[in-house]
C-alpha cells in the first residue's frame, strides 16, 4: 500500500511535467521541431549511456535504496527549473541537462522498480500487483494532463513543474516508510567485471524465443512512437488548434481508458492468457489509433478524433503492458531481472527512441507534422507482426516457455 500510494502521487506529478515541459519549451522558450527532438534525445541518451550499467547495479545491490535516492535527486533537479525561471536565468540548455540527468536516474529507477515488485509481493501475484500499479498510472493520466494544462495556463509551465518535484519527494518518503524486509542479494563468490555481466544480460535476451520478438517489437514501436513524442504536442496545438486546456483534456482521456484497462487486465489475462491478450490489445489500439493522423475539420470534430484514440487506445495498451511486464517477471529469475529490464530499456529508449526523434524532426520538415504522425502510426501498427509471427500466440502463462536461466 505504501509503494502503491507513493507511485500514484509520483505518476500524477510526472504526467504534469510530461505536459508542462514540452509546453515550456514551445511557448516560453520558443522551441521548434528540432529543439523538441533534442529534448527527447536528451532523455534517450541518458538511457543509452547508463542503462546497461544500471541493470548490473540493480542485480548487485538491494533495490529499495536505489529507488529512494533516484526519487530524491530527481526532485532536486526538477526544482531547479522553476528556480531558474524565477531568477530570470532559464534557457533551453538547462532543460536539456535536467531532462538528461533525470533520464539517467529514471533508467536506474526503471531497472530497479520491476525487479523490486516481485520481491515485495511474490512472483505469483505480479499480474495483480502490476494491474494495481497500472491503475495508479491511469489515475495520473486522468488528472495529470488536465491539471498540467490548467496549471500552465494559470501560473505558467515553469511553476507547474513544482508539482512533479514535490511528487518525487512524496514517493521517496513512501519508500522509506516500507518496513517489509528486502532479501539480501546473493553473495558474490567471484569478482566478475561489469562488462562481463552486461554482455551476459545481452546474450540471455538474444537467445530467448520470447524475449527476442518482444525486444524487436519494442525497438520498432519506440522508433515509431518517438514521432508522437516529438510531434504530438505541436500537432494538436499548431495543426488542430487545441489550446493547452483541450490538450490536457485529450491526454486525460487516455487516463480514463487506462484506468478501465487496468481494472480488467487481470481478468482478461486469466481468461485468454498472457500472449494472446498482449497481441489482441496491441492490435485493437492500432486500429483505433488511425484516427489521430486523420484528425481535422471543425475544432470539435478534430478534438473528438484525437480524444477517442486516447480513450480506447490507451486502455488497450495498458492491458498489453501489464501482460508483457508480468510475462517477463514470470520468465526471468530475480538474480538477472535487473539486467534483462535494462537491456530492453537500452534498445527501446536508449537507441530506437532518439533515432526516431531525430528522424521525426527531419520528416516533419519535409512532409509536415501530420505526415510525421502518420508515419509513426504505420510503424507501430507494423511492429505487431513481430509478435504475431513469434511463439507468443501460444503462450498463456510463463511456464509455457520456461524460466530463463543465467
Amino acid at each position: 500500500m505504501k509503494l502503491w500510494t507513493g507511485q500514484t502521487v509520483s505518476e500524477l506529478g510526472s504526467v504534469v511535467t510530461r505536459t508542462a515541459v514540452p509546453l515550456l519549451a514551445l511557448l516560453v522558450l520558443g522551441a521548434g521541431p528540432f529543439q523538441m527532438a533534442l529534448l527527447v534525445v536528451s532523455a534517450s541518451l541518458a538511457v543509452l549511456l547508463v542503462g546497461l550499467f544500471a541493470g548490473v547495479l540493480v542485480d548487485r545491490v538491494r533495490r529499495r535504496p536505489l529507488l529512494i535516492w533516484a526519487d530524491a535527486i530527481r526532485a532536486v533537479l526538477l526544482f531547479s527549473i522553476p528556480a531558474a525561471y524565477l531568477a530570470g536565468a532559464l534557457h533551453i540548455e538547462q532543460l536539456y541537462l535536467v531532462v538528461f540527468l533525470e533520464g539517467c536516474l529514471g533508467a536506474l529507477f526503471d531497472s530497479a522498480y520491476p525487479a523490486y515488485v516481485p520481491t515485495l509481493i511474490g512472483v505469483e501475484r505480479v499480474v495483480e500487483g502490476n494491474s494495481k500499479l497500472a491503475t495508479s498510472a491511469s489515475l495520473a493520466e486522468i488528472g495529470g494532463p488536465g491539471l498540467g494544462g490548467g496549471l500552465v495556463q494559470l501560473i505558467g509551465a515553469p511553476l507547474a513543474i513544482v508539482v512533479d518535484a514535490t511528487s518525487f519527494v512524496v514517493s521517496a518518503i513512501s519508500l522509506v516508510l516500507i518496513r517489509s524486509p528486502e532479501p539480501a542479494r546473493p553473495p558474490r563468490t567471484t569478482a566478475t567485471p561489469i562488462r562481463h555481466e552486461i554482455v551476459e544480460g545481452l546474450l540471455l535476451v538474444s537467445r530467448h524465443p520470447v524475449l527476442v520478438p518482444l525486444t524487436l517489437r519494442s525497438i520498432m514501436a519506440h522508433l515509431a512512437g518517438s514521432f508522437y513524442g516529438v510531434l504530438y504536442t505541436i500537432y494538436l496545438i499548431q495543426e488542430l488548434h487545441l489550446n493547452p486546456i483541450l490538450l490536457g483534456l485529450v491526454i486525460s482521456a487516455g487516463g480514463v481508458g487506462s484506468l478501465v484497462g487496468s481494472l480488467f487486465a487481470s481478468r482478461l489475462i486469466g481468461r485468454f492468457g498472457l500472449g494472446p491478450t498482449l497481441i489482441w490489445t496491441a492490435t485493437g489500439a492500432s486500429i483505433i489509433g488511425v484516427l489521430t493522423p486523420l484528425a481535422g475539420g471543425p475544432l470539435f470534430l478534430a478534438t473528438l478524433m484525437v480524444f477517442l484514440p486516447q480513450l480506447l487506445g490507451d486502455g488497450l495498451q495498458t492491458i498489453e503492458e501489464v501482460a508483457e511486464l508480468s510475462l517477463i517477471q514470470g520468465m526471468v529469475p530475480d538474480q538477472i531481472l535487473g539486467r534483462v529490464n535494462a537491456t530492453l530499456e537500452f534498445f527501446s529508449h536508449g537507441i530506437a527512441y532518439p533515432i526516431g526523434a531525430l528522424s521525426a524532426a527531419a520528416v516533419a520538415g519535409l512532409i509536415g507534422v501530420r505526415g510525421g504522425i502518420a508515419i509513426g502510426w504505420v510503424g507501430m501498427a507494423v511492429s505487431i507482426l513481430l509478435l504475431v509471427l513469434s511463439p507468443l500466440p501460444r503462450v498463456r502463462r510463463p511456464s509455457d516457455v520456461g524460466r530463463l536461466e543465467p
